[in-house]
């Protein structure tokens, strides 16, 4: 929105073409954002205005202007504007948030139709809130449920909670959402949250987890996860995983990413990014792999059986 702009996106030919990706692309409303800069913004039924973190200058986000952004931009996914709070909460505020955010699913659904969204083959996503009260996440899953969303997203978890209360949002949610369309879990997460949250029934994730934790020194591998700051990887000639289709966990020794990493060079970065990009997408495919052939349960099984055996020797 404000950088380079939506506009000038669309002027350039929408994402797509903007940034040469040819596949999907799924865009975020502003609502995570509204939460992160609380500081220097404020919230009321209208939408959300807010100073830019680049000039300071004064902006408004509504939930038609969200979408219109997000038209503009091109995304094939496109998000609801939503109020995300941050856990633990008072149950008085998260109900607050979870209302608004109802009507602005409402608001943000007329927007998209107005806009052509549905004949132009793009999708809007209702957002799920209500925190970590269990009748308010019932409650904002059915009112979602009865709007035409092409898809459903699970909103405000992964935000301070421990993992359990997340899987016992997700139990109450999932089965109260369509079964014929997407449930998309926004936020999350660690392998152990993806495989967990699969098993309660939902299809889609996004985080930040692979990128950044390469960017610290951590990688995910079959063996679970290793920190290559540690200084046991010094003198390690083998590679993070030898049976990996990753160059980069296959062809580098420990040591040279140890090196790497505590000499701050951004190559270490970038090749533990590939090593946790690989692996996620490898988990992705197994996890499809195994629900086609029938035994999920069997593959969880074996693959935290597999992160909890780890490399001794290394990790």
């Amino acid at each position: 929105m404000l950088r380079p702009g939506a506009e000038r996106v669309a002027r350039l030919g929408g994402l797509h073409e903007f940034a040469r990706w040819p596949h999907t692309i799924l865009t975020d409303s502003g609502g995570f954002q509204v939460m992160s800069l609380a500081q220097i913004r404020k919230l009321t039924e209208t939408g959300v205005t807010f100073r830019s973190h680049i000039d300071g200058s004064r902006h408004e986000m509504t939930p038609e202007r969200s979408v219109e952004i997000q038209g503009l931009l091109g995304s094939d996914i496109q998000m609801q504007l939503d109020e995300c709070i941050r856990l633990p909460a008072e149950r008085k505020e998260i109900d607050r948030a979870m209302q608004l955010s109802l009507r602005w699913a409402a608001r943000s659904r007329a927007k998209f139709e107005a806009m052509g969204g549905p004949g132009k083959g793009q999708g809007l996503y209702g957002i799920v809130q209500g925190g970590d009260d269990a009748e308010l996440r019932a409650t904002s899953a059915r009112e979602l449920a009865a709007m035409p969303f092409e898809g459903f997203s699970i909103g405000g978890l992964a935000v301070g909670e421990p993992q359990a209360v997340m899987l016992q949002m997700l139990d109450i949610v999932c089965p109260l959402l369509p079964q014929d369309r997407p449930r998309y879990l926004m936020g999350v997460g660690t392998p152990d949250d993806i495989v967990e949250s699969v098993a309660r029934g939902v299809d889609q994730f996004d985080c930040v987890m692979p990128t950044r934790a390469g960017r610290h020194g951590q990688v995910f591998t079959r063996f679970g996860r290793i920190n290559l700051r540690n200084a046991r990887h010094a003198e390690d000639p083998r590679p993070l995983d030898e049976a990996s289709d990753c160059p980069a966990a296959r062809d580098y020794s420990r040591a040279y990413l140890h090196h790497l990493v505590r000499a701050e060079e951004a190559l270490g970065a970038m090749l533990l990014t590939w090593v946790n990009v690989a692996y996620y997408q490898s988990l992705m495919q197994g996890i499809r792999d195994a629900i086609e052939a029938g035994r999920y349960a069997d593959f969880v099984a074996e693959t935290k059986a597999g992160w909890a055996r780890g490399d001794i020797a290394a990790v």
